[in-house]
C-alpha cells in the first residue's frame, strides 16, 4: 500500500508540474512578442533574411522526391484503398511535421544557452524561454502547412473537414516537443554534448518514424515497435487527415498511448526544469 506521505509527495509533484502551463498562459503576450523577435533576428544581417528559413526544408523535400520518385520510380506512389497517391504528396504529409519537430527540438534544447543573459535576471520567468523557440519554429510550420494544402489542391485533393485535424495534430506535437525541450534545455546547461546527441537522434528518427518509407511494407508483427515512437502518431495523423480521410478517434489505443506518454514527459520535464533552474545562473 502507498502511505500518506508518498501520496502527498506525488500530489505535490503533480501540482508543481501543473502550475507550469498556468505560468506560460499568464505570460502569453510576452511569449508571443519574444517569439516574433526571435524569428526576425534569427537571420538578421543576411541579404535574404527570413527567406533562408524556408530554403533548406524545400531543398530537402525536392531531394527526397528526386531520389525516391525519379531515381527509384518503383517507390513513386503510396496505395490508399487501391488508389495510387503520388509519392510527393505522401512524402510531404509526413516530412512537414518532422521539420517542425526537429527544428523546435533543436532550438528549444539550446534556449537557455542562447538566452543566458535573461537566465541571470532574477525577475525574469525563464520557464518561457523554451516555448519562445518552439513558437518561433511554428511560424515556418504554418507556412509549410499552407504550402501542403496548395500542393494537394493542385493534384485535385482539396481541403475538407478532415483537414482541420492538422490543427489538432500540430497541438499534439507542440505539447510533446515542449515537454521534451524542458528536459533537454535543463540538461544541456550542464552537458553541452547533448546537442550533438540530439542531432544524431533526429537523423535516426526520420527513418525510424517512418517518414520516407511505408510501414505497410514491413512485417506487421514489428509495427508495434515503431508505434512506440510518439512522432509516429503525428505523422500518421497528418497522412490520415490529408490522404486516408480518417478521424483521430478511429485509433483510440494509439491516441490514448500518445497522450499518456506526452503528459508523463511534460510532467517529468517540468519537474527536472524546476529542480535544476536554481543552478542555471551559476553554470551559465
Amino acid at each position: 500500500m502507498v502511505n500518506t506521505s508518498d501520496k502527498r509527495s506525488l500530489g505535490a509533484f503533480i501540482l508543481k508540474a501543473a502550475s507550469l502551463p498556468e505560468e506560460l498562459w499568464q505570460n502569453r503576450s510576452l511569449i508571443w512578442k519574444l517569439a516574433r523577435n526571435d524569428f526576425k533576428t534569427r537571420f538578421a544581417g543576411s541579404y535574404l533574411g527570413i527567406f533562408w528559413a524556408f530554403v533548406q526544408p524545400v531543398i530537402t523535400i525536392v531531394l527526397y522526391w528526386f531520389v525516391f520518385a525519379v531515381a527509384l520510380p518503383q517507390r513513386a506512389a503510396a496505395v490508399r484503398g487501391g488508389i495510387e497517391i503520388p509519392y510527393i504528396l505522401w512524402l510531404i504529409a509526413g516530412i512537414v511535421p518532422w521539420f517542425f519537430f526537429s527544428e523546435a527540438l533543436g532550438s528549444g534544447a539550446g534556449a537557455l544557452l542562447e538566452y543566458n543573459f535573461l537566465v541571470k535576471k532574477v525577475v525574469f520567468k525563464i520557464s518561457i524561454l523554451p516555448i519562445i523557440k518552439i513558437v518561433s519554429a511554428l511560424f515556418v510550420h504554418a507556412f509549410f502547412v499552407v504550402f501542403v494544402l496548395i500542393l494537394y489542391s493542385c493534384y485535385g485533393l482539396f481541403p475538407d473537414v478532415y483537414t482541420l485535424q492538422i490543427i489538432y495534430y500540430s497541438f499534439c506535437m507542440f505539447v510533446l516537443v515542449l515537454g521534451v525541450s524542458y528536459v533537454t534545455c535543463s540538461v544541456m546547461v550542464f552537458f553541452r554534448d547533448l546537442g550533438q546527441i540530439i542531432n544524431i537522434v533526429l537523423q535516426v528518427g526520420i527513418w525510424a518514424t517512418p517518414i520516407l518509407w511505408n510501414i505497410d511494407t514491413l512485417n506487421p508483427r514489428w509495427h508495434w515497435v515503431f508505434k512506440l515512437n510518439p512522432m509516429f502518431y503525428i505523422v500518421q495523423g497528418y497522412r490520415q487527415s490529408l490522404i486516408d480521410k480518417k478521424w483521430f478517434f478511429e485509433s483510440p489505443g494509439l491516441t490514448a498511448y500518445f497522450w499518456l506518454l506526452t503528459i508523463i514527459i511534460f510532467i517529468f520535464g517540468a519537474h527536472i526544469f524546476r529542480r535544476l533552474k536554481v543552478h542555471f545562473a551559476d553554470v551559465l
